[in-house]
């Protein structure tokens, strides 16, 4: 569920601009590194702590798009991509000065320990991110399928000279789908930040996954992200706890080929004009 807020987050960032959004792995990471400074400082419960960091990055989200996505909606897809390799770069440098290279842990949102349940073992923050993970997405969905800015989002995504020219403000949309994007981010981080840590080079790797996820169920498919996503974390899961991890790493990259080489387009297609 971690990985479907990623991946949620990299597509929705995708769709608005028009190309892919290279600083959203380093903003996953920015998250969980806002938790632990200011859980650190302020000793503020993690259900207090969680909104703070989601409005957050949510913020460094819109000044993204405001100084990095925006200003070169007119230019082809490779300056959008140096701009938000500039961005990555900015966030993972600050990030290595003010960790000093050390790594952070993140609150728990429901504390340690585990529970039994018809006799298999829970822990307390495996569950509360799979349950935070499906309302979120839950919500993310009703937002896009069953409210009105919802599908003036999805218009902008789908074409938005056609949306600009029914008179939807097209900026307003991909700074709010930019948001979005970075407060689901920010969420993830924190999530990930108690089970793994935080370290200021994790962007790349959140960064693969998200990419993964996205080609594996279709560039651009909302619901394809989801269930790449979903379907990277139960293989893994699953493969480690069976063969390590360094099998399930390998296995994972072989099994993406192997799909990617019977079906290209992805899971659910692959909509015109997202292939950069």
């Amino acid at each position: 569920m971690a990985y479907a807020l990623v991946a949620l987050g990299f597509v929705l960032a995708l769709n608005a601009a028009g190309a892919v959004n290279f600083a959203h792995g380093d903003l996953i990471v920015l998250g969980g590194a806002v938790a632990a400074f200011v859980g650190l400082s302020t000793a503020l419960p993690a259900v207090l702590l969680l909104p703070l960091v989601a409005v957050s990055i949510g913020v460094v989200g819109i000044v993204a798009a405001r100084i990095a996505i925006l200003p070169l909606a007119t230019r082809p897809p490779e300056a959008t991509f140096v701009a938000t390799i500039a961005l990555a770069a900015i966030i993972e440098q600050s990030l290595t000065i003010a960790m000093a290279g050390a790594p952070r842990t993140v609150p728990a949102l429901l504390g340690g320990g585990s529970f039994y349940v018809a006799g298999f073992v829970l822990g307390r923050q495996p569950l509360a991110i799979v349950v935070l993970g499906a309302v979120l997405v839950a919500a993310v969905w009703f937002l896009l399928e069953r409210t009105q800015t919802g599908r003036r989002m999805r218009a902008v995504a789908a074409d938005r000279y056609m949306a600009r020219a029914v008179g939807i403000p097209v900026g307003r949309y991909v700074v709010l789908s930019l948001a979005l994007s970075g407060a689901l981010a920010g969420i993830a981080g924190f999530l990930l930040g108690h089970q793994f840590l935080v370290t200021p080079t994790q962007g790349a790797g959140h960064m693969l996954k998200a990419y993964i996820a996205v080609a594996l169920g279709g560039w651009g498919s909302v619901p394809g992200a989801l269930l790449g996503a979903l379907g990277i974390g139960v293989f893994e899961t699953f493969v480690a706890a069976g063969f390590g991890d360094v099998w399930a790493s390998a296995a994972l990259y072989i099994a993406v080929l192997a799909v990617l080489a019977l079906r290209p387009q992805g899971l659910f297609g692959e909509p015109i004009g997202r292939r950069a």
